[in-house]
């Protein structure tokens, strides 16, 4: 069976977790604490599958270790292509991708836990300038993705048509983790209606981070 390092809170993981039940496959969870003993992430023995130190990584079957979320849920999609979370048409997939990289590689990476430790130690932001950094971001990234997914024919019940796929899991985690700081949706009804679609869905539940075994 896969067994997939992952903390609760993290967004790269919970997107994986979703694609994971999304597409009915069975995993172990292996939890990898972001904050306790100076950060697991950093311990010499997960360097070794996660160069980088971070979550996620997948252990597939084969015994082969994968990182970076978005190329773990590519891999899934190529290996258990039943219920797929990438459309059959060339221009619908680039755009699925174009909403989940605007997510996981322009929004997230601003204001990801080493980016917020980094900005109070190094910096002494306090937390109330390091929760505006953090709505800012997310604020200006989130209402791009609003333009790309409002008024457009392709967006459906859900990012891309009337089933959750790929951009579905990456705008989950990062509208929880919005919500999470007091980010305003005040302008972003699609992204509102689609996030509220999702979390009715038991695969999304499943993957929340209040339903990890790591949680606290």
């Amino acid at each position: 069976m896969m067994k997939l390092y992952t903390y609760f809170r993290s967004s790269a993981a919970y997107r994986v977790r979703i694609a994971l039940n999304l597409k009915r496959l069975p995993y172990d969870t292996v939890a990898v604490h972001l904050l306790k003993d100076g950060g697991q992430q950093h311990s010499a023995g997960y360097r070794a599958k996660s160069p980088l130190g971070l979550v996620p990584c997948l252990e597939t079957e084969q015994g082969n270790d994968l990182t970076q979320s978005l190329a773990i849920i590519e891999y899934l999609e190529e290996t258990y292509p039943a219920l797929p979370l990438l459309p059959h048409h060339a221009a619908d997939r680039a755009r699925v991708r174009a909403l989940a990289l605007t997510i996981a590689c322009d929004i997230h990476p601003l204001n990801n836990l080493r980016v917020l430790v980094f900005l109070t130690q190094q910096f002494g932001l306090s937390a109330e300038n390091k929760a505006q950094w953090y709505r800012h971001w997310v604020t200006q990234g989130l209402m791009a993705v609003e333009s790309m997914l409002a008024d457009e024919a392709r967006t459906g019940h859900f990012c891309h048509g009337d089933t959750p796929g790929l951009a579905d899991c990456c705008l989950v985690p990062q509208v929880f983790n919005a919500l999470r700081f007091d980010c305003s949706l005040a302008q972003m009804p699609t992204i509102r209606r689609i996030y509220q679609a999702c979390v009715t869905l038991p695969a999304f539940q499943a993957a929340a981070p209040e339903m990890q075994p790591d949680t606290e």
